[in-house]
């Protein structure tokens, strides 16, 4: 299957949409399907070039080339949502237990298939010394990754993918948009968006990664009804955020922090970046979170424990 692309920007572009859509952080793009919220807020991200999808695989254990496909997960193994009418999805923002002083820090692992010779020449799309510090720190994490990135830099995919602190989400594989207008994203349309999020899989099994849920973060946090059929026909969850952390191009981290510990409410989902040369002091900043936190009495948890409450 090949994905149909509309709207590819040309490759003059690629740089002014990286940092509108990064610029549209926080925003309020995404329009609200059945059971989601309001605060569908866009965030980072940039196009890439369209490739070949790979065929539909659903969100299980790693394969390794060659092998016999992998068995599904058991049933109930990472909580979803159930579809509502019309095969439209819900969308989780937040918990609905609202008084467990219970937050989730959620990592944005972004990259697409133009940046290659941008990470060629040296630049960072990945951020080792934080995946290092929420190790240190304890702090059970879910990074929705891109597939890209995940092909860009596989050995830390599995790093994280095979340590029970974390879990790793589908963030699509090319960071195309679900839907259009969405600060200048390529945009994928039907068979085409559920692909994506095949490929994504497809590419987080390859790295060896094994501790996959089926949430997905859709691109520049865009979405309509059409968006939200093709990821319920994937079978996942959508995950948004009900507080942005403002690190995208951010260069003070007190700012970041701050912006973070007065948003945070029990039950809430965080948007944060796992991109050094997008959000260089995220991982300062979660130094700063992390005690601050605990200090007024909340744990942390990943995804899959929020939508099971």
């Amino acid at each position: 299957m090949t994905l149909s692309v509309r709207n590819v920007a040309v490759a003059a572009a690629l740089s002014a949409a990286l940092c509108t859509a990064l610029a549209g952080c926080g925003g309020n793009s995404g329009t609200s399907g059945s059971g989601s919220g309001s605060g569908s807020q866009a965030r980072m991200g940039t196009p890439g070039a369209s490739a070949p999808a790979s065929s539909a695989a659903s969100p299980t254990a790693p394969q390794a080339a060659g092998s016999a496909p992998a068995a599904a997960p058991p049933p109930g193994k990472a909580p979803t949502l159930a579809p509502g009418p019309n095969g439209l999805t819900p969308v989780f923002e937040r918990t609905k237990q609202q008084t467990d002083k219970v937050v989730a820090l959620t990592f944005d692992a972004d990259m697409t298939s133009d940046q290659g010779p941008r990470a060629a020449s040296g630049e960072h799309f990945d951020n080792p010394q934080l995946i290092a510090t929420l190790r240190g720190l304890k702090v059970p994490s879910t990074i929705f990754m891109t597939g890209r990135w995940a092909e860009e830099y596989p050995d830390q995919a599995k790093s994280i993918g095979t340590d029970p602190n974390f879990e790793i989400a589908n963030h699509s594989y090319s960071h195309h948009a679900f839907k259009s207008p969405c600060y200048g994203l390529p945009t994928l349309d039907g068979a085409a968006a559920r692909a994506d999020v095949d490929r994504a899989f497809a590419a987080f099994r390859t790295a060896g990664a094994l501790n996959t849920v089926p949430y997905f973060r859709f691109p520049g946090g865009c979405y309509d009804d059409q968006a939200l059929r093709a990821v319920s026909s994937a079978k996942v969850t959508p995950v948004q955020w009900d507080v942005v952390s403002g690190d995208a191009f951010a260069k003070d981290p007190d700012a970041v922090a701050e912006q973070v510990l007065t948003g945070v409410k029990p039950g809430s989902v965080v948007v944060m970046h796992c991109t050094r040369s997008a959000a260089p002091v995220t991982e300062e900043a979660v130094r700063k979170i992390v005690p601050e936190l605990r200090k007024r009495g909340y744990r942390f948890a990943k995804v899959s424990e929020l939508i099971g409450k």
